[in-house]
């Protein structure tokens, strides 16, 4: 292990990379994008796109990492491409940004585990005013960033290794807990039914483009957080299995995440599924409701867990994010690892403030801009995730790959990859990828920051 520190094993290296993978995207965006694409079809599409664009948009990452040893931007000085540490530095900087909103709505969760854990359901009654109240919002955002500064300052296996073997399973134990329990609720098969069984004539091209955004965005690619990991994996380690298992685990939980939820709405809605896409209303405002209606201890226990749930998938994501920039101060600056955590933190959680009050609290930042081809102004929170998460990530991913296959090269990529896998040479996986991450991916990724930039900033949709 080098002074940089590293992971101690296989297994900690795949639970922290799916753990910076799942988030509330998983439990809070997915099911509301199957909601919208019509249930199982877009299930389907979405596990194919998992496979067969990111699946190898994060062997590229993770390869560029080990074989630099070096954080998102020392990796291209390493290797040789000072001129395209561009590249790292964007995902720096989107990673920052999606943290600095992330750890915002981290602090809701947070704030609902207390408030429905003391039996306060109608805290649902009045979401506005609830992250209106920007003193409140901002001691929950504080402790969570705390947690997450702690977690990070422990080094790689110590800290964040070691969190993830804890809040992973424990993640996945308590999803199948609440899987069962909303099993049990009235007219909840006729959500398990919408959420299995496919209907082929739903398929359209919106459908199609909006499970591959979603397939990229669950990952966490395109922002150097797998190239920050990848800096700390042996070279004995299997990059491609360790890659697929990461994958695997992180739609996993995807899936596992559906099958609480649609449950759920199926109850909630007396078998009626055709408006089953609810966003943020259905966990802030609707799920509280349910759990009121339960009543007493099971119903604050169900509640209290399902938050906590969304608060360990967060923390999860919300350590990778700061290992990425404090990783970059670790290396190129020679900070201190410690003092690299508490500063950054410290720099997120103050960048986090527009987003804090721009929910109520100022009218600034509640209406700060209005996109072209909309007359309705959106809030700075969303505007940084328009910006950061929606068109950062894509666009960060698609210089990857092209890095990788056309400026790296492919040989060095192929070299990289045989390490710790003999059989990779000559294999289906070493085709398909000569073929599609030259070609295939870049495009896929260039078409999806363009139509993103095009339908969100300026109302134009293709």
């Amino acid at each position: 292990m080098s002074s940089r520190g590293g992971f101690s094993s296989r297994i900690g290296f795949i639970a922290a990379a799916a753990g910076s993978a799942v988030g509330l995207g998983n439990i809070w965006g997915f099911p509301y994008e199957v909601g919208e694409g019509g249930g199982a079809i877009f299930v389907l599409i979405y596990l194919f796109f998992c496979f067969a664009l990111c699946l190898p948009v994060m062997i590229s990452e993770i390869a560029i990492g080990r074989s630099a040893k070096k954080n998102a931007v020392g990796a291209f000085n390493k290797l040789g491409h000072r001129n395209w540490n561009f590249i790292g530095k964007l995902g720096i900087l989107s990673g920052v940004l999606i943290l600095s909103f992330y750890n915002v709505i981290a602090g809701w969760a947070f704030g609902y585990v207390i408030e429905i854990g003391s039996g306060n359901f109608k805290v649902a009654d009045d979401f506005g005013g609830f992250t209106a109240d920007a003193f409140r919002m901002g001691v929950y955002g504080f402790f969570f960033m705390l947690a997450t500064a702690y977690i990070v300052s422990q080094g790689i296996s110590s800290g964040i290794e070691k969190a993830a073997k804890i809040l992973l399973p424990l993640l996945i134990f308590m999803m199948i807990s609440m899987v069962i329990y909303s099993l049990t609720l009235p007219d909840s098969m006729a959500g398990l039914e919408f959420y299995l069984i496919p209907d082929f004539s739903d398929v359209n091209g919106k459908v199609v483009f909006n499970a591959m955004g979603q397939a990229f965005f669950s990952l966490s690619l395109g922002m150097g957080a797998l190239i920050t990991y990848g800096s700390y994996l042996g070279k004995s380690e299997n990059i491609i299995s360790s890659a697929v298992l990461i994958t695997l685990a992180d739609v996993g939980i995807a899936f596992l995440a559906g099958l609480m939820i649609f449950p759920l709405i199926g109850y909630i809605t007396g078998g009626t599924m055709e408006n089953a896409g609810r966003g943020p209303a259905l966990i802030f405002v609707t799920l509280p409701h349910i759990f009121g209606d339960i009543g007493g201890m099971t119903g604050i226990v169900v509640g209290t867990g399902f938050f906590l749930l969304l608060c360990f998938a967060a923390l999860t994501s919300t350590v990778s994010l700061l290992e990425v920039p404090v990783a970059y101060l670790v290396d190129e600056l020679r900070f201190d690892r410690k003092k690299a955590v508490w500063l950054m933190a410290g720099i997120i959680y103050l960048l986090g403030l527009p987003s804090l009050v721009g929910n109520g609290y100022s009218e600034f930042f509640t209406s700060f801009i209005t996109y072209g081809g909309s007359d309705q102004p959106v809030d700075f929170l969303s505007f940084i995730v328009n910006v950061a998460n929606d068109s950062f990530l894509p666009l960060g991913g698609c210089l990857i790959v092209f890095f990788a296959s056309h400026i790296w090269k492919k040989r060095n990529l192929d070299a990289e990859l045989a390490e710790g896998n003999p059989g990779y040479e000559g294999s289906l996986l070493q085709k398909y990828l000569k073929f599609a991450l030259p070609y295939l991916i870049p495009l896929a990724l260039a078409v999806i920051f363009v139509m993103t930039v095009l339908s969100t900033f300026f109302g134009i949709g293709i």
